[in-house]
């Protein structure tokens, strides 16, 4: 029997294909995103145009995966598992879904860049954040 503060194996499932599909995407479309001033610039600017559609229906659907995560972290949290990359991972998911916002909504010149970038980054970090997340849980188990 699981832990009560572990995700049944479907759901766990269900969060890292999400997650995964996340990472792929958004690293695939870094490099198409480079690639569009290139020869072939017109097929890479529609590939990168799929990949971000790709990457924002992921994007919604762990926004929605992770809105079951209250009671995983409220049961950890309780139990005193796993807290430090527990808040970790909160945190740079808060950055992620900010920045996306931004990256979406936000017109301006001067805050699109920066969003861009922070999202980047986290988006590349997150994971090894997620491996840390998930080995330190199961480690303490």
């Amino acid at each position: 029997m699981l832990p009560f503060w572990r995700l049944d194996l479907p759901f766990r499932f269900a969060i890292y294909f999400a997650f995964a599909t996340l990472f792929a995407s958004g690293a695939a479309w870094l490099g198409a995103d480079q690639m569009k001033e290139s020869a072939n610039g017109e097929i890479w600017q529609q590939a990168a145009a799929y990949l971000l559609k790709v990457h924002g229906g992921a994007a919604m659907l762990t926004v929605m995966l992770l809105g079951v995560f209250p009671l995983h972290i409220g049961r950890a949290w309780r139990a005193k598992k796993n807290r430090a990359t527990g808040i970790v991972m909160l945190a740079c998911n808060a950055v992620l879904i900010a920045t996306a916002f931004g990256l979406y909504y936000l017109a301006s010149e001067t805050l699109r860049p920066w969003a861009s970038d922070l999202h980047i980054a986290f988006g590349l970090a997150i994971p090894l954040l997620f491996l840390a997340h998930v080995k330190a849980g199961r480690r303490r188990n």
